[in-house]
């Protein structure tokens, strides 16, 4: 006799804790299909996403990364 076993929906808190949690530069490079070095650059410029600087390191959060994508997002080249 096979016993089922049920899964149960993971909380809620996760999906807060994963979209608010930080990520260093290589990987959010990698979330915005970008090179280290053009994060590096809009930085300097303020161009792109808001970041976190604690110490020497530079932090992302995913929420963050997201939402500037979001903003940047067009149906056509018209909406410029």
């Amino acid at each position: 006799m096979m016993q089922e076993t049920s899964t149960s929906p993971a909380p809620a808190y996760a999906v807060s804790d994963y979209w608010d949690g930080f990520i260093p530069e290589i990987e959010a490079a990698d979330f915005l299909c970008q090179s280290i070095r053009t994060l590096q650059k809009w930085r300097v410029t303020g161009f792109g996403p808001q970041f976190y600087k604690p110490g020497r390191s530079v932090r992302y959060r995913r929420r963050d990364l997201r939402d500037w994508a979001e903003a940047r997002r067009h149906a056509s080249t018209s909406q410029y």
